[in-house]
């Protein structure tokens, strides 16, 4: 990931590269053909170069090709014909898929690896647990998915790893047997022990919890607490004229969404945060799905969260130890990347699109975008075809089903291993 060395604050501004020695892993349960793929098949975001400090024309408009590039695109005209579409997009997933298989159809392999390991469960939250909406405040998850992640905490250590506060996600999660790290795990509350190397972190306190039991608390951006108050309130004042948008003070991180801002102002809310970054050099500014996130500039990110909470749980040197972890979002690389690093668990992408991942499984099955098709035309005809893709737009609730369903065989396996001894 590359930085800018010249602007005053740091903005992240690639993605992580794709390479065959990140494709191929001992774990995975077999070992596909090559396969070429169009430069079009991926959702990307182009290499940027390095910006000066002034906020003139051309840095705006950078953050504006940015903000386009990881946002729906119009894709259909309105006389789309679309079996042929789907049939061109069902043939490119399931050419992806030899890549990043199912892994609800590899449930077996994964299940065969499982047996005599312990697994540990990470959760990211938006888009894996709960829907992406237009308010966040209203990302709700469902009573069913709550009762498959409640089921799944019964046999494993389970935690949920979110970009949003620690005390947000809890209060959308509500189960009290989780462990919880918000802020992309900059937040983490997890369970008490003696590893020398959580207990010497910086940023590490003993505490406890709401219910009075003893917990670790894990901090590591502590000292930013005062400054992220002081941008969120600027951000808040320098955006508020600008219909649509919405920041969100997530105690060691601010997100600046704009999913209800019109895109003609997409680059007057990138000039509007860039202009207040300026002030702050300690802050880096990263993006993801029509938002834009600042936080410290520290080494910290839900990888080292991962690797933070294995360490806590007392997992992590241990061989018998399988990590899996869940999720949807670019953020959620960095621990995909860890357990593929290290070779001892799975990361699985929740996504509608083929794109670039340090993942090994993937959840989402293209045949049920024809048993939906009336869905699409639905959109069709009361969107004017804008925004409307069968990537972009595949169910939610279709997605969040797989999650339900792998979480429930996850449970219903180790509930069957149990019985039998």
């Amino acid at each position: 990931m590359d930085f800018n060395p010249n602007h005053k604050s740091s903005i992240l501004i690639d993605q992580v590269p794709l390479n065959k020695a990140r494709l191929s892993s001992s774990l995975n349960p077999y070992s596909p053909p090559s396969i070429i793929f169009s430069s079009s098949l991926f959702l990307t975001i182009p290499r940027r170069k390095a910006m000066s400090g002034k906020l003139d024309h051309v840095h705006a408009n950078s953050w504006h090709d940015a903000m386009k590039a990881s946002s729906p695109q119009k894709i259909f005209d309105d006389d789309i014909n679309f079996d042929a579409a789907c049939d061109e997009a069902d043939a490119e997933y399931r050419s992806w898929l030899f890549k990043f298989p199912s892994a609800l159809s590899s449930f077996e392999q994964i299940k065969n690896y499982a047996k005599g390991k312990r697994v540990a469960l990470f959760l990211d939250y938006d888009g894996t647990l709960s829907p992406i909406v237009d308010n966040p405040d209203h990302a709700f998850m469902s009573s069913e998915m709550r009762s498959a992640v409640k089921k799944a905490a019964k046999y494993f250590p389970t935690a949920i790893i979110s970009g949003r506060s620690r005390d947000k996600v809890h209060e959308f999660v509500g189960l009290k047997e989780l462990y919880y790290a918000g802020s992309h795990g900059m937040d983490i509350v997890g369970p008490v022990g003696d590893s020398e190397s959580v207990i010497n972190h910086s940023g590490f306190i003993r505490s406890t919890n709401e219910q009075g039991k003893e917990v670790n608390l894990f901090q590591p951006p502590s000292e930013f607490l005062p400054v992220i108050d002081e941008i969120c309130r600027s951000l808040v004042e320098n955006t508020k004229d600008i219909i649509g948008s919405n920041v969100e003070n997530n105690k060691f991180c601010v997100s600046v969404h704009y999913r209800l801002v019109n895109e003609k102002d997409w680059d007057v809310i990138a000039q509007r945060v860039l202009g207040v970054l300026e002030n702050y050099p300690h802050l880096q500014l990263t993006y993801g799905r029509k938002v834009l996130e600042i936080r410290p500039i520290i080494d910290w990110n839900k990888g080292k969260a991962v690797e933070f909470l294995l360490e806590s749980l007392g997992l992590n040197d241990s061989d018998d130890v399988l990590p899996i972890y869940v999720g949807d979002d670019r953020t959620d690389e960095d621990a995909f990347k860890v357990l593929r690093e290290r070779n001892k668990g799975y990361g699985i992408l929740v996504s509608s699109i083929p794109k670039e991942t340090n993942a090994h499984y993937s959840l989402r099955d293209p045949s049920e975008v024809r048993n939906y098709k009336f869905f699409f035309f639905y959109l069709l005809d009361h969107y004017n075809s804008t925004y409307i893709n069968s990537f972009f737009f595949f169910p939610f609730f279709l997605l969040l089903n797989q999650v339900m369903e792998f979480l429930r065989s996850l449970a219903r396996w180790k509930k069957s291993e149990v019985a039998a001894h």
